[in-house]
């Protein structure tokens, strides 16, 4: 008999838990009900600034004229004046090769032609008496001709044993000696102008059309903090494909000493001027899959507005549109913020 009261006493306990739920959820409901906390944010005034534009871009120093020495002909150097890092003038001799044979052979057609000159005077001479023909004076006259013509060769080929400084530079380090066998394709020393430098760069395809001779630049180089200036001198004719980017080369008039070929360069270049340029800091924008986003205080809440950016600086994005200048924009706590909450600004910046 006492089997069938167990299903009865569970049945009493489950209506009682029951109760106590249904008796407890209005204190629920009320502590739901309870008032919103404003979130404390700082915010950021908008307001027309100038903005220049600029981009940063890095590029090398090369000598403005480098050559690699070369002899013209191949022969026994018997005269080296490479100066090592000195300075050599246009048109100085630097190495000299062997010209024996030559020298030989143009004292040889040099007598020839004094003899050869001598024959045509006198030839001349017996001509205006009918002495001899025309036909016998004009070969010697021929003969003349030919012998200046080989002194001349001559004196090509004694010319090609000399190697001369093309231009005003700097002489690198020296490869041969003196006594050394040399052809055409052996390299003696390399010379540099370097009392003006090239400055060779690449800038992004979109800011090709702002690049024009002429205009200015500034560059700074490793461990020197003083800014340098160029000018440009001319462009590629055309972009580069695999990089989309064009190239640049400038020049540097004024050299220091600190300035040297193949440095590495950091290229400054101010491609234009905002003068009503609307900037926001960095940390407001939102970005978002398709667009970005600000927080703007209008009447004490905050509205998220959608707008396109413009050029970043260091701390602060250029905002194209969406905002107008007066606006405060929330640039903390925006994580935590929803459309429409009601804000309070610690700090405000103006």
């Amino acid at each position: 008999m006492r089997t069938p009261l167990i299903p009865i006493f569970f049945a009493i306990l489950i209506a009682s838990g029951i109760a106590s739920c249904s008796s407890g959820s209005p204190n629920k409901n009320t502590k739901d009900k309870r008032p919103a906390v404003i979130l404390s944010v700082e915010g950021y005034i908008v307001k027309p600034t100038l903005l220049v534009v600029t981009i940063q871009v890095s590029g090398t120093l090369l000598p403005f004229e480098e050559t690699v020495l070369m002899p013209e002909t191949g022969g026994r150097v018997v005269m080296i004046n490479l100066p090592e890092g000195k300075l050599v003038k246009k048109g100085t001799v630097l190495v000299k090769l062997f010209d024996g044979e030559l020298q030989a052979q143009l004292k040889k057609s040099q007598t020839q032609l004094q003899l050869a000159e001598q024959t045509e005077k006198r030839q001349r001479e017996l001509l205006k008496v009918s002495g001899i023909s025309q036909f016998d004076y004009d070969q010697t006259v021929f003969q003349v001709n030919s012998i200046k013509d080989d002194i001349d060769l001559l004196n090509v080929q004694i010319g090609k044993t000399e190697l001369k400084a093309p231009f005003d530079g700097v002489i690198g380090l020296k490869n041969i000696s003196a006594g050394a066998q040399v052809n055409s394709s052996t390299p003696l020393a390399t010379i540099r102008m370097i009392n003006r430098l090239k400055l060779d760069f690449s800038v992004p395809e979109k800011y090709s059309r702002e690049i024009i001779p002429g205009k200015m630049l500034t560059f700074s180089v490793e461990g020197d903090s003083i800014k340098y200036t160029a000018v440009v001198m001319a462009t590629e004719g055309g972009i580069e494909s695999d990089t989309r980017n064009l190239k640049v080369r400038a020049v540097v008039d004024h050299v220091s000493r600190d300035l040297k070929p193949g440095a590495f360069a950091r290229v400054e270049l101010e491609l234009g001027k905002h003068a009503d340029a609307l900037l926001v800091p960095t940390q407001s924008i939102i970005p978002q899959a398709r667009n970005k986003k600000l927080i703007v205080a209008r009447n004490g809440k905050a509205e998220f507005l959608i707008v396109s950016t413009g050029i970043r600086k260091a701390a602060f994005i250029e905002v194209l549109n969406g905002i107008h200048s007066g606006d405060t924009v929330v640039t903390t706590g925006i994580v935590f913020l929803k459309p429409k909450a009601d804000l309070k600004f610690s700090k405000v910046i103006k």
